[in-house]
């Protein structure tokens, strides 16, 4: 994609998701996800004057002289795009790839944490974290966002979500609002997905097609795998192989919904041919 393809699509995005989150999101992000009120600041040692419940009674038995809890109001948020850029996104038979809809959905909740006046930092991940933006405000900052979650070019089609979360883990010192979007067309991350869920605010938007959900009876036909770029020779004419198919699809959608609930995190399935939009909102408007 060269310069003016690409910032043409850039602004076409900015345009369509941008109105979205001016007239729709901006005010049930904002309701759902306030300030965390007053947070912890610091220690300091007793004045005259202060309100003995702020005694912080363990520094005060360490130093043998009281000391208090300094609190501080906290009005801004963090939000991080988790989004997963591995071969299986490249996927759609409808209009739009698996890819495109992330983005979409990805600069709605951009432009709607920028309208909040909170920093928005992302994390691209395949089997690796391909590429880590930094939390920043600011509307160039969300157009680069943007450009990357279009353009970058990752070096493997292989998917560890249990990486990136654990990536996020260690680099996000403070709670976040945290939007992981994949197919989730993997396991082995529950556990990492419960440390992080304790530490942040997670949500898991799941974006598939319709055609994954089982494979249409078509005869012989040649298959690639879009993450190991392996070709094969699949008979769709086989029951037993529509079947096996459809519970190995079953068994990931269900390890995506259980390892979300067990570890309080929230759950958005967007299917790629439906409104993302109604979707959000209907979330939005549960948790507020």
């Amino acid at each position: 994609m060269d310069t003016k393809e690409l910032l043409k699509k850039v602004r076409k995005i900015e345009i369509k998701t941008r109105r979205l989150s001016d007239h729709i999101f901006g005010g049930e992000y904002h309701s759902t996800f306030k300030g965390r009120g007053m947070t912890f600041s610091e220690v300091r040692q007793y004045q005259f004057g202060d309100d003995v419940r702020s005694i912080d009674w363990n520094v005060t038995a360490r130093y043998n002289e009281p000391f208090v809890k300094v609190f501080e109001e906290e009005r801004e948020l963090t939000m991080m795009l988790v989004a997963d850029i591995s071969g299986s996104e490249l996927f759609g038979t409808e209009n739009q790839f698996k890819k495109e809809i992330i983005t979409e959905i990805a600069a709605t909740l951009a432009f709607s944490a920028l309208q909040n006046n909170d920093k928005v930092g992302l994390v691209l991940f395949s089997d690796e974290v391909e590429l880590f933006i930094p939390p920043k405000k600011g509307k160039s900052h969300v157009l680069r966002i943007i450009r990357e979650l279009l353009e970058f070019h990752p070096k493997s089609k292989q998917t560890d979500i249990a990486g990136a979360l654990k990536y996020l883990t260690n680099v996000m010192k403070k709670k976040a609002i945290v939007f992981v979007l994949s197919d989730f067309m993997a396991d082995g991350y529950e556990h990492t997905l419960k440390i992080t869920g304790n530490k942040h605010d997670v949500t898991g938007i799941r974006v598939y097609d319709e055609r994954e959900e089982h494979i249409p009876n078509l005869g012989v036909v040649q298959m690639m795998d879009a993450e190991t770029g392996e070709l094969l020779l699949v008979n769709t004419q086989s029951k037993s192989v529509r079947l096996a198919y459809g519970q190995y699809y079953q068994e990931r959608c269900d390890y995506f919904r259980e390892s979300f609930t067990k570890s309080g995190c929230g759950v958005l399935h967007c299917r790629v041919d439906e409104s993302y939009v109604k979707k959000l909102l209907g979330y939005f408007k549960q948790r507020g």
